[in-house]
């Protein structure tokens, strides 16, 4: 509890003598409590949100060590006929990260922030770990979510190579993975990190800017919220979701090694189960789709939407 809470509890009781407290001063107290209580939940939040706009609504979620900023295209597109409320998650690109699963709690705060803004299933489209997010809200909070738009996200990302590997297997991994990434020289995780990223855009200004994000990401907040998404399998839940499901998927830069046709096979063994699911591959973007590949994921977007 935050340390303005406190001294106004103790004041509340206090004032349950009549003698020390009027009945407006009481009521005060009262008001001044719920206030404080409802900024600091607020505050707690696990995330920082920008809202444009106005129209039917639209969360946007952004990846791994990425801002909100990844989605300005989108949101100078989109947001002239819709409201965008635009995310950056806690501990990427300069947002302070908080104690706890990052997934679970933005999960679980994106659901108290719908009803807190009385949206009515708005259409919730996440980016990477941002789209793994979004598969967690339709399956934790189905009536959240209106549509749902998964960009690159897959709901098993630890069994990409292997489809055979279980929950239980993937679970027992992610301990050993996130106890590799932080015994790792500070210098060579940044240089991997930035190796990364310039295989997931093309233009050298947007792999700058992509990068950029990286550093100023919190090492440890990256790492436990891969870790975390590398370890859970949504695969047996998927069942689950009832939204309207999108997914757009990238293969260009595997062209080396895989066909459009072979990698767009692993977006649909991994998303099967999930009912009406429509699986589009872009022709030429990378990773970042929205900014390799931006006419054509505008429009596959505003078609789905709309």
């Amino acid at each position: 509890m935050t340390n303005t809470v406190l001294p106004l509890l103790r004041l509340a009781a206090a004032c349950l003598d009549r003698a020390l407290c009027t009945l407006s001063m009481r009521i005060a107290v009262v008001v001044a409590i719920v206030v404080a209580v409802s900024s600091s939940a607020h505050a707690a939040a696990p995330f920082e949100v920008k809202v444009t706009g106005t129209g039917p609504d639209v969360l946007m979620i952004p990846g791994l060590a990425s801002s909100g900023a990844v989605w300005d295209d989108t949101v100078g597109q989109l947001c002239a006929t819709h409201r965008c409320h635009v995310f950056t998650l806690a501990g990427f690109a300069g947002v302070p990260a908080q104690p706890g699963p990052l997934l679970d709690n933005v999960d679980a705060a994106l659901a108290a922030y719908i009803e807190r803004q009385h949206l009515k299933a708005p259409t919730v489209i996440g980016h990477s770990l941002g789209g793994f997010v979004a598969l967690k809200l339709a399956l934790d909070h189905p009536a959240d979510v209106g549509k749902l738009v998964i960009v690159d996200a897959l709901p098993a990302l630890g069994a990409v190579r292997m489809d055979s590997l279980t929950p239980q297997q993937l679970h027992d991994f992610a301990p050993q993975m996130r106890a590799q990434l932080m015994a790792q020289d500070p210098a060579d995780y940044a240089a991997g990190q930035a190796r990364q990223i310039a295989s997931m855009a093309t233009a050298p200004a947007d792999v700058a800017r992509v990068q950029a994000w990286g550093r100023e990401s919190e090492r440890v907040a990256v790492i436990a919220a891969m870790t975390d998404m590398l370890g859970e399998d949504l695969r047996p839940r998927l069942a689950g979701i009832k939204a309207p499901t999108l997914v757009m998927g990238s293969w260009i830069s595997y062209k080396d090694v895989s066909t459009l046709e072979q990698t767009r096979a692993i977006y649909e063994r991994q998303y099967q189960a999930l009912a009406g699911v429509r699986i589009a591959m872009s022709p030429a973007g990378r990773h970042f789709i929205m900014l390799d590949d931006p006419k054509w994921f505008e429009s596959t977007l505003e078609a789905f939407v709309q």
